[in-house]
C-alpha cells in the first residue's frame, strides 16, 4: 500500500512539475487556452485541428495564438491580415516544415513538401523550373489536359444521362494529369495498380488530420503495431513508394530520346550532373514525385467534385456559365487556359467555388527558422505555425457575403472578372503551392469541357442534396449522385 502511495504521489508530482513547465514557457508566447500535461490543449481540441474550434478560440484569444500538441507549441493564425502578415512579412523566418514522427514516416524529410534548408530550397527550384520547361502555362500542358478532360467527357456520355457518383472518375481524370506529366504516360481505367495508387493517395490524406495522427504522434510504436488505420497509412506508403521505384527503374532501362518527355527524365539527368553541392538523388526524386502525387490528385479532385454539386444545387449558375461558354466559345474548338480571359463569369464562379469549398482549412504547418516575431509576438526557433486558410476565404472584413455562394466576389460592376488579395488557397509565402499553376489550368479546362459538354441534374425524385463537408485532411463533399444530361 505504502509503494502505491509513494508511486501515485510521485506522478502527480511530475505532472505538477510538467503542467508549471509549460505555464512558464508559454510566457514568451501568444495567448492561448492552458494547455494540460501530456495532452496540451489536444482534449479541447476534440483531438482534431477543426477551424470551427479556432474560430471560437480567437474570439477568446485574439488572431495571433498559441495551442499546445502533446508538449509542443503551435502558433496559429486566424484571418486575413495575421495570416498574410504572419507568412510574408518574415516570410525566410517561417520557411521551415516541422519534421514530426507522422511527417517522418510519410518523407523522412527528403523531397519537396516536407524538406527543409539547402535540400527543400534545390528541389523546389529545380520542381518549379521543370514544370515551367515542361509546358504547365503553355499549350504543351493543354493538349494532355484537353485529352483527360475529352475521356472524361466521353466516359459521361456513356452513362445516357442515368444517376451516377462522380467521385471515381473525376479521380482518375486528375490522377491520369499528374501521371502524364511525371511518368509521360496515363493510366487505364481497369489498371489494377493506378486503383491502387488512387486509394493508397486517399488512405495517406485521411490520415492527415485524424484522431489516429495524433495518437501517432503520442506513443508511435504502439500506434504502428496495433492500430489498423496506422497500419494501412504506412503500407499505404509502401505501396506508392514501391510503385514509383518501378517507374523509376523502367525509366533508367528504357532507350534515353534526345528529348525530355517527363518529370522523371528531367531528374534523372539532373542526377547525372555530377555535382558535390546538390542534393539531387533517387530517393529525393522519389519523394518529390510522392509529394506531387499527394498534394496535385486530391485537391483538385476534390474542388472538381464540389464544383459539379454546387451546378446541381445552384441550376441557375449553373445555366449562366453555359450561355457564357456558347456565347464566347460555341462548340468548335477544344477549351484552353487563355479563354478564361474571354469567360468572365465562368472564371469567377470557380474561382467562388475553390473559396466557397474551402476544401484545405488549414495550410500544412510551418516552422519557424530562427527566433523571429509575428505581429509583435516573439516567436522561438522551432516554433510550429499554423495559418488559417478558412478564416482567410471566409473573413467577413474581405468577402460581402463570406457564408454564401456568390461568384458576384470576383466580378466588378459591369461583369469583369477581379482578382481578391483574399482568395488564398493555395496559401502565401515561400512555401506557396508548387503546383497551383497547373492546378488552375486543369480546374478551369476540366470545369469548362464540362458544363459545355453537359447539363448536370439531381437523379429524378431527389429534392435536395447535402452540401454540408466531410471533415478530414481536405473537407470532401458528402457522397452525391448526378445525372448528366448532353446538350
Amino acid at each position: 500500500k505504502f509503494t502505491s502511495v509513494v508511486l501515485v504521489s510521485f506522478v502527480v508530482f511530475l505532472l505538477v512539475l510538467q503542467f508549471l513547465k509549460l505555464q512558464w514557457i508559454r510566457r514568451g508566447l501568444p495567448p492561448g487556452p492552458t494547455p494540460y500535461p501530456l495532452v496540451g490543449n489536444l482534449l479541447q481540441m476534440n483531438f482534431q485541428i477543426h477551424h470551427e474550434i479556432l474560430k471560437k478560440m480567437a474570439k477568446t484569444h485574439g488572431n495571433v495564438f498559441t495551442l499546445w500538441l502533446l508538449n509542443t507549441p503551435m502558433v496559429v493564425l486566424q484571418g486575413f491580415h495575421a495570416v498574410k502578415e504572419g507568412l510574408t512579412v518574415h516570410a525566410e523566418d517561417v520557411a521551415g516544415r516541422p519534421l514530426t514522427k507522422s511527417f517522418q514516416i510519410l518523407t523522412q524529410g527528403n523531397g519537396v513538401m516536407f524538406s527543409n534548408g539547402r535540400l527543400w530550397k534545390q528541389q523546389r527550384r529545380f520542381g518549379l523550373a521543370t514544370l515551367r520547361k515542361m509546358g504547365v502555362g503553355k499549350k504543351d500542358q493543354e493538349y494532355r489536359l484537353q485529352e483527360e478532360a475529352c475521356h472524361l467527357v466521353e466516359y459521361l456520355k456513356k452513362t445516357n444521362g442515368k444517376p451516377l457518383d462522380p467521385t471515381m472518375p473525376v479521380v482518375h481524370t486528375v490522377s491520369n494529369v499528374i501521371c502524364s506529366v511525371i511518368f509521360g504516360h496515363r493510366f487505364s481505367k481497369d489498371d489494377e495498380n493506378f486503383h491502387r495508387l488512387i486509394e493508397s493517395i486517399d488512405t495517406i490524406t485521411a490520415f492527415g488530420n485524424s484522431i489516429y495522427f495524433f495518437v501517432y504522434e503520442m506513443v508511435p510504436w504502439l500506434a504502428r503495431h496495433l492500430l489498423a488505420p496506422c497500419k494501412d497509412t504506412v503500407s499505404s506508403i509502401d505501396f506508392v513508394n514501391a510503385l514509383l521505384a518501378k517507374e523509376l527503374e523502367s525509366h533508367k532501362g528504357k532507350q534515353k530520346s534526345d528529348e525530355n518527355q517527363d518529370f522523371i527524365d528531367y531528374y534523372l539527368d539532373e542526377i547525372d550532373k555530377v555535382n558535390a553541392d546538390a542534393t539531387y538523388d533517387e530517393e529525393n526524386l522519389i519523394q518529390t514525385i510522392f509529394d506531387l502525387f499527394l498534394a496535385g490528385t486530391e485537391t483538385t479532385a476534390t474542388t472538381l467534385r464540389w464544383a459539379l454539386l454546387y451546378m446541381v444545387v445552384y441550376p441557375d449558375i449553373q445555366a449562366k456559365v453555359q450561355k457564357e461558354l456558347d456565347a464566347v466559345l460555341g462548340c468548335s474548338h477544344a477549351i484552353c487556359y487563355e479563354d478564361r480571359k474571354k469567360l468572365p463569369y465562368t472564371n469567377a464562379v470557380i474561382h467562388e467555388i475553390q473559396r466557397y469549398s474551402n476544401i484545405v482549412l488549414i495550410a500544412l504547418p510551418r516552422q519557424s527558422m530562427k527566433d523571429t516575431e509575428l505581429l509583435g509576438f516573439p516567436i522561438p526557433k522551432n516554433t510550429i505555425i499554423l495559418a488559417n486558410i478558412d478564416s482567410v476565404l471566409t473573413d467577413p472584413g474581405k468577402w460581402e457575403t463570406p457564408d454564401q455562394f456568390n461568384p458576384g466576389h470576383f466580378l466588378d460592376k459591369d461583369g469583369n472578372f477581379v482578382n481578391r488579395e483574399a482568395f488564398l488557397p493555395f496559401s502565401i509565402g515561400h512555401r506557396v503551392c508548387m503546383g497551383e499553376l497547373l492546378a488552375r489550368m486543369e480546374l478551369f479546362i476540366v470545369f469548362a469541357t464540362l458544363l459545355r459538354a453537359f447539363t448536370f441534374t439531381l437523379p429524378e425524385g431527389v429534392k435536395e442534396v447535402s452540401t454540408k463537408l466531410v471533415f478530414g485532411s481536405t473537407m470532401k463533399p458528402p457522397p452525391y449522385e448526378l445525372c448528366a444530361i448532353p446538350r
